[in-house]
């Protein structure tokens, strides 16, 4: 299964890189980068792990960090897993 990133998932995926950078060490970033790796090989190998939304079909959250959450599409057709956002879960989060 391939995997594209929308802008607002690359943009969103560097925003939370930065504040990890300039808030906390070296460590937490490499350790972010690393969830955000495993994840997605898991996600590529089980596209339908985590529960589908109710609101909008083939949108799914899977959980990073505690914080960060990463909502995707399930394009079966395709073969492809779409990155659309990643979120921190401390906010409000309104499908756009």
């Amino acid at each position: 299964m391939n995997v594209s990133w929308t802008p607002r998932a690359r943009r969103t995926y560097f925003e939370v890189i930065e504040l990890l950078e300039k808030a906390w060490t070296e460590r937490e970033t490499q350790n972010f980068i690393y969830e955000v790796d495993h994840l997605l090989q898991q996600i590529k190998q089980y596209p339908e792990m985590f529960e589908e939304s109710r609101k909008k079909k083939n949108i799914r959250k899977g959980l990073v960090t505690k914080q960060i959450s990463l909502y995707y599409r399930v394009r079966p057709r395709k073969r492809e897993l779409q990155l659309i956002v990643f979120w921190d879960n401390r906010q409000v989060f309104y499908f756009s």
